[in-house]
């Protein structure tokens, strides 16, 4: 996949973070509990996944994986899930907005501190870029308050 393509792929996932959880809070206000609309997310990612697995790579992927370190293999599913309830809580609180800009704060700065301990290089062009990205985070948390 070409890197045009992959931007464009993370783009089109950034703009289904806000449609999915506007609808997970319609899932929480009709059920009334934030775990159930959790639930919700989880299960029918599940099938999906499962199903997709299955059929391409089949049962042998699965068995190969239950051989790996499964504690260790838990915590994306851990995360992924905090990652959900947070933003699924700061929507209801906070608003889209300000709930995805606090979101893409913490990604970045979190990518640049992983990118360094990997040992990437970070140009001038990505430092602007990135003092320019969080200025405008905080422009906006500015006209939240």
């Amino acid at each position: 996949m070409s890197p045009l393509a992959t931007l464009l792929l993370l783009a089109a996932a950034g703009s289904a973070l806000v449609l999915q959880n506007a609808l997970m809070l319609e899932a929480r206000a009709v059920s009334g509990s934030v775990w159930v609309a959790l639930w919700l997310n989880s299960a029918v990612g599940l099938v999906v996944l499962t199903a997709t697995a299955l059929g391409t790579d089949g049962p042998a992927a699965f068995a190969r994986l239950a051989q790996g370190r499964l504690w260790l293999l838990l915590l994306p599913g851990l995360l992924g899930t905090f990652f959900v309830f947070a933003s699924l809580t700061g929507y209801a609180r906070l608003g889209a907005t300000l709930t995805i800009s606090a979101l893409v704060s913490a990604q970045v700065l979190a990518g640049l501190g992983y990118d360094l301990w990997r040992g990437v290089q970070l140009g001038t062009a990505q430092i602007v870029g990135l003092v320019l990205l969080i200025g405008g985070i905080v422009l906006i948390f500015g006209t939240k308050s």
